[in-house]
């Protein structure tokens, strides 16, 4: 990827947004620290992320209170949105937020999830299958002329899809991906691809170092420029970053591998991490530059948060 010619930017992803005050609040702080995106997950549960609003209507409310900000979703579930309705529905925000609108989309990974919601847990080909049907079937809405599709899962006759979105030929599209078969299919179809560790068959996600190492995450973007082949400079990678701020690095590690439960004596492996943004801004604005150049990650993603914390590093490479 020739990440280092595209400049870096910044998401926010809503942690703790659970009012209409909160909500606004981080929306409008955010944009005045130079973030490019507020970004929202998708569940009904608690675990293990809190409670959280409806991510569409939240978006565009707090689309409605910017100016600037862009706003989406880290990411949609397929599985719990039809794409006929779904691309409606991205189409809708598109338009009403002034083009400002990105669709972050994956698969579905959380058991639990699908079983206290009665809804079906299809083994993993089953459920990336789907959602490789869904992405045709929402790009062709999005883009326009009237869609016929017929695949295995999902059978459109027809349907032009309305409205028209701001954004040509559609909002851009994130597909988090940890698999090769999904970081594959991400490249060949998305504009923005968010790198993730592995979700595993049981309905969990990957807690495995080795899932987050440079070697690993190396390799998972190679899957994903072989996949995009001639358009793989247009591709945009993206991350989440544990933020460990801090004046010595070594010991913001260590609290860090702590915290995520692999002990103290992991954090220089911790250190290492693509994922991981650790010590003083100074270091942290130094190693995404090296990691922009090595990886081409440009999108970067904190919690809300770290917002604030976070802010001298995109006040610094926001842009550039």
């Amino acid at each position: 990827m020739d990440g280092g010619r595209r400049p870096f930017r910044f998401g926010v992803i809503g942690e703790a947004i659970t009012s209409r005050e909160r909500l606004l609040d981080t929306a409008h702080r955010a944009e005045a620290l130079g973030y490019s995106t507020l970004l929202l997950r998708d569940h009904f549960v608690a675990e293990p992320f809190g409670d959280q609003l409806a991510p569409l209507v939240a978006l565009m409310a707090a689309a409605g209170a910017t100016r600037t900000l862009r706003v989406g979703s880290l990411v949609l579930n397929n599985d719990y949105r039809h794409p006929v309705v779904l691309a409606k529905e991205a189409a809708t925000l598109d338009l009403l937020s002034g083009g400002r609108f990105e669709l972050g989309i994956g698969a579905g990974w959380l058991r639990d999830e699908y079983e206290r919601a009665g809804m079906p847990f299809d083994p993993p080909a089953v459920r990336v299958g789907r959602l490789q049907e869904s992405l045709h079937v929402l790009k062709g809405l999005l883009a326009g002329p009237a869609l016929t599709f017929k695949g295995e899962r999902y059978t459109v006759d027809g349907i032009a899809g309305f409205p028209v979105p701001v954004q040509r030929p559609h909002p851009p599209i994130l597909v988090g991906a940890g698999s090769r078969r999904m970081l594959r299919i991400a490249g060949q179809e998305a504009d923005i691809v968010g790198i993730l560790p592995r979700a595993l068959p049981e309905g969990t996600i990957s807690g495995e170092l080795s899932e987050r190492s440079p070697e690993r995450v190396a390799s998972k973007v190679a899957w994903v420029e072989e996949a995009a082949e001639e358009r793989s400079r247009q591709v945009e990678l993206s991350m989440v970053l544990a933020v460990a701020l801090g004046t010595d690095h070594r010991r913001a590690a260590e609290r860090l591998a702590v915290q995520e439960g692999w002990g103290a004596a992991a954090g220089e492996l911790v250190l290492e991490m693509p994922s991981v943004a650790a010590g003083p801004a100074e270091r942290v604005v130094e190693e995404l530059q090296v990691r922009r150049d090595r990886y081409g990650f440009s999108y970067l993603v904190v919690a809300d948060g770290d917002m604030d914390a976070f802010a001298p590093v995109v006040e610094r490479l926001a842009g550039r």
